[in-house]
């Protein structure tokens, strides 16, 4: 395959799909303010209702990477696109929680291959040594959506409203699950698939590996603590540590959606060309691994001036657990890889569940203040959830050298 038609029908549409999962997923921190005056929401319903995305988008994690190897990334992702598009119309038409809430969950769940399906594709058809710079560049396509869900989506919500917004979304989605379905390669897997139960079987043999348990930590808890915060509550951050007014919340979300996208491919680029000086991509992450602690250091510690850029630097590299997941691939074997992916993107999103819900939990333990919710709360919260990062990085680092070998 050529490389224009390569990027253009194996990589492109699917990450359109992708797209539109991120914007969904960090749309609730910009209309957060609409549905707490609508519902009169408390902070960790607020934080239960946006995790409902992440919930269910983690539980079929593990299924949709065997069907991903069975089926091949174009037909999933078309047919969960369509159920992407039904709950946004269902959440637009909720009368009340419950209402919403599951259809944050079918939210989640047609969206739960947006990421996986275009990782599939680049296993199936990019070559090995430059699949780390063509999932950062799917993941940088992504980034668009959380640019889209700031100041655009706050103008759109401002304009026609939050419920006719999450229609004109549906639509959007739709037209996604056509592009797929018309451009995608139709010969999508490489192999004629195993049995369902052989395929289900090696799915838990990757689960027991050492090499699963040594790593799965690190990018589950780095990666899911930035999707939970930054899809929902840097907003209210900036409100109410930053005492930002609701457009200028949009604006500085906006700044982090733009660093988030600069970041993702630029960390990308470094691991391809580090990679051709023998530097691997594990090594690229650990060290951006530290600047991110540090950038949710200066967050957590409330230190003025240094507050925003640090909310940029957790935006830009908070996701390199992507440069991970080829190398987890590759060692668990190709025809693996829809499942090796699903089973770290599990983890990853189980973490964004918890820290999406506990964060809005821990904060409701604090008096509000006349602004908004405690900053002291957001600190102990956001806190909490450094130190777990810290204690997996050291976990990871101090493992004991063993032979990486593929599940039998």
């Amino acid at each position: 395959m050529t490389l224009p038609r390569l990027l253009f029908t194996a990589l492109l549409p699917f990450a359109a799909g992708y797209f539109m999962s991120y914007l969904l997923r960090a749309v609730n921190a910009v209309v957060a303010p609409d549905l707490v005056r609508d519902l009169g929401l408390s902070p960790a319903e607020l934080g239960l209702l946006t995790a409902a995305y992440l919930g269910a988008f983690a539980l079929f994690q593990l299924p949709l990477g065997v069907l991903l190897d069975r089926y091949g990334p174009r037909k999933v992702q078309a047919g969960l696109l369509g159920i992407a598009a039904l709950g946004c119309a269902g959440f637009a038409m909720a009368p009340d929680f419950g209402g919403l809430f599951a259809a944050r969950a079918v939210i989640g769940l047609g969206f739960s291959a947006g990421l996986m399906a275009s990782y599939k594709s680049s296993a199936t058809w990019v070559p090995a040594e430059r699949r780390s710079l063509a999932n950062t560049g799917i993941m940088s396509v992504g980034a668009l959506g959380v640019v889209v869900a700031t100041e655009p989506t706050e103008y759109l919500v401002a304009l026609i409203g939050w419920r006719p917004a999450f229609m004109a979304f549906a639509g959007l989605i739709l037209l996604a699950a056509l592009l797929i379905l018309g451009v995608a390669p139709r010969r999508d897997t490489l192999t004629a698939p195993a049995p369902l139960r052989q395929q289900f079987a090696e799915m838990l043999a990757i689960l027991k590996t050492p090499l699963f348990w040594r790593i799965a930590p690190l990018l589950g808890l780095t990666s899911g603590v930035q999707i939970g915060i930054q899809t929902l509550w840097a907003g209210p951050w900036l409100r109410d540590v930053m005492g930002l007014t609701r457009p200028e919340v949009a604006h500085h979300l906006l700044f982090m959606a733009a660093a988030f996208m600069v970041g993702i491919l630029s960390v990308g680029v470094i691991a391809d060309r580090l990679g051709r000086r023998g530097i691997g991509p594990m090594q690229v992450m650990l060290g951006f691994n530290l600047l991110y602690f540090v950038a949710q250091g200066v967050i957590v510690l409330r230190i003025e001036g240094l507050a925003f850029p640090a909310w940029l630097m957790v935006a830009a590299f908070g996701q390199v657990a992507v440069l991970a997941f080829p190398w987890f691939a590759a060692r668990i074997g190709r025809e693996l890889a829809g499942r090796a992916n699903a089973t770290i993107n599990f983890t990853m999103f189980v973490c964004a569940f918890l820290s999406q819900y506990l964060v809005g939990l821990i904060i409701g333990l604090f008096p509000v203040t006349e602004t908004g919710y405690s900053p002291h709360g957001y600190s102990v919260a956001l806190g909490c959830f450094l130190a777990a990062q810290i204690l997996a990085f050291i976990w990871y680092a101090a493992a004991a050298p063993h032979r990486e070998t593929r599940p039998s």
